[in-house]
């Protein structure tokens, strides 16, 4: 149970998304979002907003090492489309989980993932004709947002979230973006720390300011 603030909308511009992102907001489909306190079975969780700032962040030697394992795999970076592929990689995705199990990409993505509530393109990775891994960015005007990442079990070895997390930071780069926001984390040790180990973090106090995060660069 997470306490926090939510509305829905079928439609953000690119710049209304920057200022939503800088303020906390995440998104599933048109159902917007921000919770700063989260009750798991863990416990409490204190939600730590993450973003990339573009312009200082540099690979580390994990991250080259993931890039290279994976260098004889095609990518394609296109709007999002959700084909028959998708739904069978996301139902494969799903057996990693034991509990808090997704009942479906919709519930992440609207029927019309492209357009609605904005653009988002897809960072879709084959091996051969097959797909092994997708995720789903959001385009800002001057930020881009990961959504959701979805990879084969089988290809486990390969690191794909972080290898597709790692094409939509360049991409983000190549489109001259300031940051990338990652998602959220917790201040609390979890299974969202891949999310800080990476050059350039920066968190957000959920008082109006970002500050870089200590230690963000490990990995």
């Amino acid at each position: 149970m997470a306490h926090g603030q939510y509305f829905e909308t079928s439609h953000v511009s690119p710049r209304q998304l920057d200022v939503l992102w800088a303020n906390g907001w995440r998104h599933f489909g048109t159902y917007f979002y921000r919770y700063w306190i989260n009750l798991t079975d863990e416990g409490v969780r204190h939600v730590l907003p993450l973003r990339i700032r573009l312009s200082d962040f540099a690979l580390s030697e994990s991250q080259r090492r993931i890039r290279r394992r994976n260098r004889d795999l095609r990518v394609v970076i296109q709007p999002t489309v959700i084909d028959t592929a998708t739904l069978l990689l996301f139902e494969r995705h799903k057996q990693r989980f034991t509990h808090n199990i997704p009942d479906s990409i919709y519930s992440f993505l609207s029927p019309e993932p492209a357009s609605v509530p904005c653009r988002n393109e897809e960072v879709a990775v084959y091996d051969g004709e097959r797909l092994v891994a997708k995720s789903f960015l959001d385009l800002g005007k001057q930020s881009s947002s990961s959504v959701y990442g979805i990879f084969d079990p089988d290809y486990a070895r390969r690191s794909l979230g972080i290898f597709t997390m790692l094409l939509e930071i360049a991409y983000s780069q190549a489109r001259g973006d300031k940051f990338y926001y990652p998602g959220y984390a917790y201040h609390e040790p979890s299974h969202y720390d891949y999310k800080k180990r990476f050059v350039a973090l920066e968190w957000f106090d959920w008082q109006g300011t970002w500050h870089p995060l200590p230690n963000g660069h490990r990995g």
